[in-house]
């Protein structure tokens, strides 16, 4: 089979022929439809301090069909849709006391979407409605990381909401946000490139970063935001997060800075925020995405901007490090 394999220290993604694997007892092997690009393959492969290692796969927003069952595997069936929760657990850690899969350090994991073929834990396998797409199923990751830090901001109908950033955790902060029965809710970003699909996704405005920002906000909202969600991950949004937070408002941290971002303690002491930092989901957001995906005010798949062939991938990787029009990149394997 053909996968991508990054070779480690930032140098470029290579596509290389390896074994077909075989399921082993209590494994599925899947032939993979696609998978999509996220913004942390990007920041993973970059050879800083968060690095996905040398000679590794890689890859795990992504769905495919069951080709093969290996011993003991009860409840899945050859043929079936699936798609891939890709962090296993333990399930005996402090990790996974708190039921995010993405904190156990020790759970066979299974982030190996981008190539033709992939041996996964049975237990890691959602199973996919007939009312679902391949590209529904390869999307449930990223829904899942935006539902798991909605869900754990502690959302109350009415809350007036700010989402810092443009990408796609962010355009589905605003998605489960608006589901949840916030009030007003502002996105805010470097640009206008997404602002169409931010009011796609549930936004009432859309304002871009500047001078006036907090004044526009305020005005937005009819007030400052009871949650500010940070989704862009580069240094100075925490800052702005607490420029923004109302007084005993909420900030909950979804951009995953790899880089330190300094704040000043005493602005968000003298508001009393709160701050929050997430990574991740349980099992629980992948099966109410995939059993409720259907049933929101708008298609998720509005953000797939393009399908490519696994082949092009080391070269939409490099794209995609620099100026680009993209949202969301599948990768068709």
């Amino acid at each position: 089979m053909k996968a991508a394999i990054y070779p480690g220290k930032g140098q470029a993604i290579v596509i290389e022929d390896l074994p077909d694997p075989e399921p082993g007892a209590g494994e599925i092997l899947i032939k993979v439809h696609r998978c999509g690009i996220c913004g942390t393959d990007l920041s993973m492969t970059n050879g800083d301090a968060f690095d996905y290692g040398a000679g590794v796969q890689f890859g795990h927003e992504y769905a495919g069909k069951i080709i093969g069952l290996g011993k003991g595997v009860e409840g899945l069936k050859l043929g079936q849709k699936i798609s891939v929760l890709p962090s296993g657990a333990c399930g005996h850690c402090a990790g996974c006391d708190g039921g995010n899969h993405v904190m156990c350090r020790t759970g066979a994991g299974a982030m190996r979407g981008f190539a033709e073929l992939a041996r996964l834990p049975a237990s890691l396998a959602i199973p996919l409605p007939d009312v679902l797409s391949m590209a529904d199923g390869a999307l449930i990751e990223p829904l899942a990381v935006s539902l798991y830090g909605v869900r754990q901001s502690g959302i109350r109908p009415g809350d007036a909401v700010l989402v810092l950033g443009g990408g796609t955790v962010a355009l589905y902060a605003i998605y489960w946000a608006r589901r949840m029965g916030a009030g007003r809710i502002v996105a805010m970003s470097r640009s206008e490139r997404r602002k169409d699909l931010c009011l796609a996704m549930g936004a009432d405005a859309f304002i871009r970063f500047g001078e006036s920002e907090v004044g526009e906000v305020i005005e937005a909202l009819g007030g400052s935001p009871d949650i500010v969600y940070e989704a862009v991950g580069s240094e100075g949004m925490m800052a702005k997060a607490i420029m923004h937070a109302k007084i005993y408002g909420k900030i909950i941290s979804l951009g995953f800075c790899t880089h330190a971002d300094p704040i000043m303690p005493a602005l968000a002491a003298y508001k009393c925020v709160t701050m929050q930092f997430l990574v991740g989901y349980s099992m629980d957001e992948f099966i109410f995405i995939a059993d409720q995906m259907d049933k929101g005010h708008v298609d998720p798949k509005a953000l797939i901007t393009n399908e490519i062939p696994l082949l092009d991938l080391p070269d939409m990787m490099a794209a995609l490090r620099g100026s680009n029009t993209e949202t969301k990149v599948h990768v068709l394997c």
